[in-house]
């Protein structure tokens, strides 16, 4: 049984990262999300640096967004700078399925569409920084953690997994019957 579920969220990952490449509209709407959320969270790592250089110019975004992806790299490693994109990457095919299941089922329908919420925030809190952190009152939290927040981002990660894996392709309702008596 466990086997049985497993090999069904395993296909059910699968077509919803597919989802995203199933049309240009999709495939666009994925990548100027991906894009977006690149943008953003990096932006934010460093709040000051950027309110700065796009305060000067909005030409600068392209300096500052080199500057701190550079920073990013330096302060977090590899590791955390590809947690960063794969964040990025999974936001850009949660919110392109998001989409796709309103459009096919409505906002009635969609109900549980809330459990992609915590992956994003906890993702997107973690790679922010201590930017947003101490907008909410904790400056050092980022710093005392572990693996310099490189834990808390894999959680995200892996509620955002959860969520594509439990949601699927939005476009088939996917119920089992292996699953169904639970």
């Amino acid at each position: 049984m466990t086997t049985l579920r497993l090999e069904h969220h395993t296909e059910q990952l699968l077509a919803a990262l597919a989802y995203p490449l199933t049309s240009a509209t999709r495939g666009l709407l994925f990548v100027g999300v991906s894009v977006a959320t690149y943008v953003l969270l990096i932006l934010s790592s460093f709040p000051e640096y950027s309110m700065q250089m796009l305060g000067a110019n909005l030409g600068y975004l392209d300096t500052a967004l080199v500057a701190l992806t550079a920073n990013t790299y330096a302060t977090i490693g590899a590791i955390g700078l590809g947690l960063i994109v794969g964040y990025a990457i999974l936001t850009g095919v949660a919110v392109t399925n998001v989409a796709g299941r309103v459009a096919q089922v409505g906002l009635s329908g969609s109900r549980g569409l809330s459990s992609a919420i915590p992956g994003l925030l906890a993702s997107g809190c973690a790679s922010c920084g201590a930017g947003v952190l101490g907008l909410i009152g904790f400056a050092g939290a980022l710093a005392a953690m572990p693996f310099h927040g490189n834990l808390l981002r894999v959680g995200g990660l892996t509620l955002l997994i959860g969520y594509l894996a439990r949601a699927g392709d939005p476009r088939y309702c996917t119920i089992d019957s292996a699953t169904e008596g639970e």
